[in-house]
């Protein structure tokens, strides 16, 4: 029995076969390829129409903008430049734009061009403010009915 140091006795050495796993790789890469152009790719935007450029009238603010800004150095609120509550109790706020929503529902003041009532509220806020009493404020007005709700963070006046 003399013992050789290149061949086993007798035994199968293991081999694996990889051809089928590539063509099945190869056929997954093909098949994302042609699904990945499929799948939605935008956000869906509310954008103003743009003026025809003949026409030379002056825009008027709509006097149904409802507007709630919050003042970062005394931490109040008001609504169109009317005292409106805090930001640690919006109540006061919630209650005024459920009332002016009701007024509206019964007056039948409706976003133009549809049958909609008008609820639209922009929140405006310093850069300054804290996350936290923006959001209490945007819950006071989502409490009410508003919708949409637009947020302005601008530099304002703190």
């Amino acid at each position: 029995m003399a013992m050789s140091s290149g061949s086993s006795s007798g035994g199968v050495t293991p081999n694996i076969n990889v051809t089928p796993l590539i063509d099945v790789l190869l056929v997954l890469l093909i098949i994302f390829m042609v699904i990945t152009p499929m799948k939605p790719h935008r956000f869906e935007a509310k954008v103003p129409a743009e003026p025809k450029p003949d026409d030379q009238t002056v825009a008027k603010p709509n006097p149904l903008t409802l507007v709630v800004a919050v003042n970062n150095a005394d931490k109040k609120v008001t609504l169109n430049k009317e005292p409106a509550g805090d930001v640690s109790d919006a109540s006061p706020l919630t209650e005024r734009l459920s009332a002016i929503f009701k007024e509206r529902e019964s007056q039948g003041a409706f976003r133009e061009g549809t049958n909609e009532v008008e609820k639209t509220v922009f929140i405006k806020s310093p850069r300054s403010a804290k996350y936290g009493e923006v959001v209490r404020v945007l819950d006071a007005v989502k409490q009410a009915g508003a919708q949409p709700i637009g947020l302005q963070i601008d530099d304002l006046e703190q």
